[in-house]
């Protein structure tokens, strides 16, 4: 796989090296000539680019059309939503896979500039927080295809109404998933006859359109949504 990163900084560089070791083509652009020097040093089996990824002169000649997966992974949201659309409308990246730097900014990054899948550290944080301390709540941990997706977790309460039914029971709307589920530690891969039980983390792929709908199966009526 050929991988793209915008950005030469602590976040771009680790994942350039990840990726790399594991036996990926990456190259990485970053404007800061000086940076590019030294992390050439560090990691000669990356290759490094000194290049505004968010001039499109910059895109073509590093040759992103032949890129599979495009990650804009620098510290500001502006340049990574710039990157993001380029990649996606100028060369049409299949994926494109971008860094949020502010959560508030979160709701800008989806397929309208050409991101698909956003990734909000301080917003996967407190989500994970949410998920570890929440009973009762539906916790949005990542969202997929430009926003439209989300993967949310609940651990059901005593009073949940899933508790004691089997999944296929529950009548899922089409647009939802039950991906897995944690219990008493152990990963249980769900089928259409496992029963529900207190206690349990399950995760659910979902669409926006149908979170409310999940919400009142899994814990009842619609109530808030986790962040």
């Amino acid at each position: 796989m050929k991988v793209a990163i915008a950005g030469a900084g602590s976040v771009g560089s680790a994942i350039a090296r990840d990726l790399a070791s594991k036996g990926h083509h990456v190259l990485v652009l970053e404007l800061d000539p000086d940076l590019v020097d030294r992390r050439r040093l560090e990691l000669p089996e990356v290759q490094w680019i000194a290049a505004d990824a968010c001039e499109v002169s910059s895109l073509d000649a590093a040759g992103l059309e032949s890129v599979d997966v495009v990650v804009a992974a620098t510290g500001d949201d502006e340049d990574n939503l710039v990157t993001s659309l380029l990649s996606k409308q100028e060369f049409a990246v299949p994926r494109v896979v971008a860094r949020v730097n502010n959560a508030k900014n979160l709701w800008l990054f989806n397929e309208g500039w050409g991101v698909d899948v956003s990734v909000s550290t301080p917003h996967l944080l407190t989500a994970l927080v949410e998920e570890a301390v929440s009973v009762g709540a539906l916790v949005r941990l990542l969202q997929f295809e430009g926003g439209s997706a989300h993967l949310v977790e609940v651990t059901l309460a005593d009073d949940s109404p899933a508790e004691g039914k089997a999944i296929a029971d529950l009548a899922f709307p089409r647009d939802a998933t039950v991906v897995a589920l944690v219990r008493r530690d152990r990963l249980v891969v769900p089928r259409g006859d496992t029963v529900l039980q207190s206690g349990d983390e399950v995760l659910v792929l979902v669409t926006a359109e149908v979170e409310r709908t999940v919400h009142a199966l899994l814990i009842g009526g619609e109530g808030e949504l986790g962040r």
